[in-house]
């Protein structure tokens, strides 16, 4: 079978992570890898044998599909150029910057019949894929998603960078429409808010409430969930589903009434499956796991979760960084 003809847009920190498992694909042929940083170019590209560039036009017409892994801002003019030369495209999330920007990317893949993935990368995490089978109408929500701080990510809030991975969980296990959003956030070390938090109230009743910081003294990524006869506690990153039943059969135990069981999921290379299931969907032509629509949906909610934010600092003030003493 012939191999795809890859390349990836942006080696930073996790350009470079898109480049070593696609150099490793049987699938794939790692045809280049392009960064703004000549230096940085060269060095992943001499690592992985490949070819360094500094311009991605200059990939264009000489491969079948990409990464983009640039800063969000240029996420919209990169893909678009390739989608527009018949190129199929992984475009990390956060999409875009704006509604009007997702929905031309759409619209061009529709057209032109190509492959538009958008890089939710929590949706390959084996224990979000476990909580299919066990999360049946939720009605209440709570998510943290906390980390220290990084200086990277930084050119979006905090509601892009991190919030948007819970956002897009829930809307797919809630599957209701949203009725209302109530949302607060600060900027305490960046420009835009480090700090966030949002109420969700679905038409199906279900109330998510969901934080997100970047400035926090500990890493946490963990979700809580309520539903009919069931409570479900979730760590992400410690690979844990705690599942709490109602069950007439346990009177004793921690929770009279109720069946308690820890279920350990096995560690998997998230970025790894991702890539291929993207691969997979060019080699197949399939909708990918994560298609543009599905971007969209979590892009919605975010960016109306940072209007209201930016409202509210516009309205009660919130001093810049460099005007802080």
């Amino acid at each position: 079978m012939k191999k795809i003809r890859v390349g990836v847009i942006g080696v930073g920190y996790l350009g470079k992570f898109h480049a070593e498992k696609y150099s490793h694909m049987k699938e794939a042929d790692l045809v280049a890898v392009v960064d703004i940083v000549k230096s940085r170019a060269e060095n992943v590209a001499a690592s992985l044998g490949t070819c360094a560039l500094t311009d991605y036009r200059d990939l264009l017409g000489n491969v079948d599909a990409v990464s983009v892994v640039v800063p969000t801002e240029a996420h919209y003019s990169v893909g678009r150029a390739f989608l527009n030369h018949d190129v199929d495209v992984l475009i990390e999330k956060p999409m875009t910057t704006s509604l009007e920007q997702a929905d031309e990317l759409i619209e061009i893949a529709e057209s032109r019949r190509r492959i538009l993935q958008i890089g939710h990368l929590e949706r390959f995490n084996p224990v979000v894929i476990a909580l299919k089978d066990i999360v049946h109408n939720p009605m209440f929500i709570e998510a943290h998603r906390l980390s220290i701080f990084k200086d990277r990510s930084t050119d979006v809030s905090v509601v892009l960078d991190l919030m948007i991975h819970d956002i897009d969980i829930i809307i797919n296990v809630v599957k209701s429409e949203i009725k209302s959003i109530h949302a607060a956030g600060v900027p305490v070390i960046c420009e835009h808010a480090d700090i966030a938090n949002v109420r969700l109230e679905f038409e199906s009743g279900c109330v998510a409430n969901v934080t997100a910081s970047r400035i926090s003294v500990k890493d946490q990524r963990k979700i809580r969930l309520f539903q009919k006869d069931t409570y479900l506690s979730v760590d992400f990153a410690g690979r844990e589903i705690t599942v709490i039943r109602r069950d007439e059969k346990h009177a004793g135990g921690v929770i009279p009434g109720m069946d308690i069981r820890q279920l350990s999921i096995s560690k998997a290379d998230v970025l790894e499956d991702e890539l291929a299931s993207f691969i997979d969907a060019v080699c197949t032509r399939k909708a990918p796991v994560v298609s543009g629509d599905e971007g969209r949906k979590a892009l919605v909610v975010a960016l109306s979760i940072m209007d209201q934010i930016n409202a509210a600092i516009r309205r009660f003030g919130n001093p810049m960084p460099s005007q802080r003493e």
